[in-house]
Parts: structure tokens; C-alpha cells; sequence
């Protein structure tokens, strides 16, 4: 069968609709009744609903309650979405031309669709905003983690700048607010082997060979709190985080390092005092030298009297 694989349903709320692949065989008579079986967590009534609203498309169109199962091949449909509380905090662009977009990622916004966050994400709201209904991220920050994030405006832009950040052809640096040790020798360069398990939501150190480097400095300290530079030279799971908390300076407002503790989706107070700093690269199309930098603060160093240990 040669046809495009591109949805023939339009983005709604920014977001793609879900690709499905019917089986060889079964023992379906309709889509309607394979569907129902594919999709437990949805109603039968909903499938229904969205087959007469014409809201389930196969390769050749919206499907009919009616429409026939048809082995390997695709549909499309739009999942209903969560319910969501607006993360209440703006997107900045930074930078915007025909490749590239870089925005400065405000605290507690995921960077894509993930979970229970869906619409409230970095992606689907500038797909939205902006009008890019193209728009993917190059690379990707923690929801808990401020500043620069970089996305590619056209799809066939995608490879390039994705393979560039995999290829870590990209200088990064961040920013951190955590406790101010006199006797900690900096700067240095801390090393550990990361590993994160599918389902747990905290990374470990573990012995072994080292997967992960940052390099740390502090850049000024006063009232029992500094200001760092980070600078990671691999790009693991929670890295950061998890080097600032061996060296005993874990990062203001972490919930995760070194003890975990529950805090609300929903409570917006005291942020990781994580931000990405900086981006610099060679363009991989234009071969210019490209360098971004965030235009945000960390409130625990404009506000330290109130983050002051």
C-alpha cells in the first residue's frame, strides 16, 4: 500500500493526532469493534460518538460506524484530553527565524506531551501560539527546569539539529542557586555512571564505568548561598542535579535530590533553581556560530534573603 502516512486529520490544540496500525488478522467485522478492543480506556458510546462526528480517519477518509475492518492498515483519531491545570507562567522567544526557534522555558512546563501534561507543555503551546504546526524540540529540559529550549520550525529541519545535540555538538551551560560550602574546592569536575529505570522516577548513582560529567564552578556566593556555573560535558537524566547533591550542595527547591519528597503538580512555589543558561553551536545548515542566552533570573539569588539558609 503506497500511500502518505501523514494524518489526514488536522492538529487539534497543537497536538497530532494518535497513529494506529490494524492488524494481519482478527476476528473483527468492523473498525468500530476492533477499535472498542484497542482502546479499552475509552468508552464504547465515545467511539461511537467520534465515528458519527467523523472524528476517526483511515487512509482513505473519516471512517463510518459502519466501515469494514481492513488488516494492516492505519487510522487516526484524537485522544480526549486530561483534565489540566494552566501552568501560569509565559514562554519568552529569544530567537525566531525560517530553522529555529529558542524560547526561554519558564519553571514547571514540560517541554512535549507526556503523561498527564498534554496541552500544558512547551510544544503545544507554541505549535498553538505561533502557528507551527510543524514545530519539534531539538533536545529537551526537565519540567522543573527553566530556561533556553530549542526547537526546529520545518520538518525536514529535524535530523540536523536533533543529530547535533545527540552528537553533543552543542556547549551548554547552566545555572544553579545551592547552599555555599567554604570548604568545597571548586571548580572541579565531577564524574559518576547515571542510570534512570523505566518507571522510577529518580535516577541513582550506581559503581561502574562513568556515563556522565559535569564540570561545576562557583561563580560568587554570599549569605550562605552561591551561584553556580555548570557545565555538563554529557547530557544523563537528572545529571545535574545529582552531582550538586554528592558534592552536599544540592540545588534549591530540589524535591527529588537527595531525598524525595511529594510535592504537589500544582504547587508553583520555591522552583528548582535550575536554569539553562546557554546554547552555542555551529549551524548545521547555515554554518553560522549561533549563541543564545537566557534573558531569565533564578529567584533565589534576586530574593536570597528569603531562600537564605
Amino acid at each position: 500500500m503506497r500511500r502518505s502516512l501523514r494524518s489526514p486529520l488536522p492538529q487539534r490544540h497543537g497536538l497530532d493526532a494518535v497513529r494506529l496500525r490494524t492488524p494481519a488478522d482478527g476476528p473483527w467485522t468492523l473498525m468500530r469493534d476492533h477499535l472498542v478492543e484497542r482502546l479499552p480506556r475509552v468508552a464504547p458510546e465515545r467511539i461511537d460518538e467520534m465515528l458519527a462526528r467523523s472524528e476517526i480517519a483511515g487512509v482513505d477518509g473519516p471512517l463510518r460506524p459502519d466501515s469494514p475492518f481492513v488488516p494492516e492498515t492505519f487510522v487516526w483519531l484524537h485522544r480526549d484530553l486530561p483534565d489540566e491545570t494552566p501552568v501560569p507562567f509565559p514562554i519568552h522567544v529569544v530567537h525566531r527565524d525560517e530553522h529555529l526557534l529558542v524560547v526561554d522555558k519558564p519553571h514547571f512546563l514540560s517541554t512535549i506531551p507526556r503523561g498527564r501534561h498534554v496541552v500544558e507543555t512547551a510544544l503545544v503551546r507554541l505549535r498553538r501560539d505561533l502557528d507551527l504546526p510543524e514545530l519539534s524540540p531539538a533536545h529537551r529540559l526537565d519540567r522543573v527546569t527553566a530556561g533556553l529550549l530549542m526547537f526546529v520550525v520545518r520538518r525536514e529541519d529535524r535530523g540536523a539539529y536533533q543529530t547535533m545535540f545527540r552528537d553533543r555538538r552543542v556547549a551548554k551551560t547552566y545555572e544553579a542557586i545551592a547552599p555555599h560550602d567554604p570548604a568545597l574546592l571548586l571548580p572541579r569536575t565531577v564524574t559518576s555512571r547515571i542510570v534512570k529505570e523505566r518507571g522510577i522516577i529518580v535516577a541513582r548513582e550506581v559503581d561502574g564505568p562513568p556515563n556522565a560529567e559535569t564540570y561545576v564552578e562557583l561563580v560568587e556566593h554570599r549569605d550562605g548561598l552561591g551561584r553556580y556555573r555548570l557545565t555538563p560535558a554529557t547530557g544523563r537524566t537528572h545529571q545535574l542535579r545529582l552531582h550538586m547533591a554528592a558534592l552536599n550542595v544540592p540545588i534549591l527547591g530540589d524535591h527529588f535530590y537527595p531525598e524525595l519528597h511529594d510535592k504537589p503538580l500544582d504547587d508553583y512555589t520555591r522552583p528548582l533553581q535550575l536554569l539553562a543558561r546557554t546554547l552555542a553551536f555551529t549551524d548545521p545548515l547555515t554554518g553560522e556560530n549561533r549563541r543564545f542566552t537566557s534573558t531569565l533570573a533564578l529567584q533565589a539569588w534576586d530574593d536570597y534573603a528569603a531562600w537564605a539558609l
